[in-house]
């Protein structure tokens, strides 16, 4: 048996992995979607390895508004080299396969994740450069306001919310990158290693990934007299009344009464809410669980869009204002009934 040569498993792994970074160069890549209230729809970006897709002209004219830099494929080098490398990277796997020696294994999983370190370094840097450099004499002009979308995950520009993620495109290059340290942790006994680790703490390990987990999940802080109602549109100033929706993309969508809340949920019932916050009445601007919190309707409330419904976390608190108000305490799913 030669040691230096790599397992029938790895060469599978490398032809896979090749096959789909050859697939990622015809789709896209990256995507950044806007929506807005002017445009229900949304718009998309699309960046495939080569070329611009999606809404650009549409985007381009908003930029022109605000002044951001028109964008155009011709404009960026990256566009004219990236095919050849992604094609040169497939190229280097399959060769790994087929010469099976595991310096030119090693050597191709560093020089990929390198790469892979490189361009995401390189699209933060494009992000900034066309969020920051803006043209003075632009149509509007905030004082201070940058326009530079997230590298990844959800970030509100002014009325727009931009959401940035991989594409198919994307994804394919990010499994052909597991693949390939899969083929290097097979090469070198990791996963060997890994199999005899004690079932024991499997458990604990398991538990500490869900801890973290959660500890990156929970409500954005609703900041009084600056956060505007989704909804109403007015802004936030009561801690005893705000509320919070998250989408299932992070957007965060903030409102000034519950029933402003509750009347854009009945209104936008396709999005998926992952998360539904409700500030505890008894408390100043500390958001809980909505769907576990307790909640009453009453004249007394006297909520800011006249919602007339107050929150409580805690059972001894809603019996306490139920008798107080005399009116019964609802759950989450009864809310309707009383919120036109």
């Amino acid at each position: 048996m030669n040691l230096n040569k790599v397992s029938i498993a790895t060469r599978t792994i490398l032809i896979v992995s090749a096959i789909m970074l050859g697939i990622s160069i015809f789709v896209p890549i990256w995507r950044i979607e806007l929506d807005a209230p002017q445009y229900p729809e949304g718009l998309a970006l699309l960046i495939f390895s080569n070329k611009l897709g999606g809404d650009v002209e549409i985007i381009n004219g908003l930029n022109h508004y605000i002044g951001m830099q028109t964008l155009h494929a011709e404009n960026f080098i990256e566009f004219t080299l990236l095919p050849y490398i992604i094609g040169g990277f497939a190229i280097l796997m399959l060769l790994s396969a087929i010469v099976g020696r595991k310096i030119l294994l090693y050597t191709t999983f560093i020089s990929f994740a390198l790469f892979g370190i490189l361009a995401m370094v390189d699209f933060y840097r494009w992000n900034y450069n066309y969020g920051h450099n803006l043209d003075p004499h632009a149509a509007i002009i905030v004082p201070g306001m940058a326009y530079q979308p997230p590298l990844i995950g959800y970030k509100q520009l002014l009325n727009f919310g931009a959401y940035s993620i991989p594409d198919i495109g994307g994804w394919l290059f990010i499994a052909a990158a597991v693949l390939l340290m899969m083929a290097v942790f097979l090469e070198t006994g990791s996963l060997e290693k890994l199999k005899k680790f004690r079932a024991k703490r499997l458990p604990l390990l398991a538990f500490s990934l869900l801890l973290v987990s959660c500890n990156q999940q929970g409500p954005v802080p609703i900041k009084l007299h600056n956060d505007a109602c989704n909804f109403c549109k007015m802004t936030i100033a009561e801690g005893r009344f705000a509320a919070e929706l998250i989408t299932d993309k992070g957007k965060v969508f903030k409102f000034d009464d519950l029933s402003c809340m509750i009347r854009f949920l009945n209104e936008n019932k396709n999005q998926v809410y992952t998360q539904k916050y409700i500030n505890d009445y008894t408390k100043n601007n500390i958001l809980i669980d909505a769907e576990s919190a307790l909640f009453i309707y009453s004249p007394n409330v006297r909520s800011p869009m006249r919602g007339d419904v107050a929150s409580f976390a805690m059972q001894e608190d809603a019996d306490k204002h139920s008798k107080m108000w005399n009116a019964p305490i609802l759950k989450w799913n009864q809310l309707n009934s009383v919120i036109e």
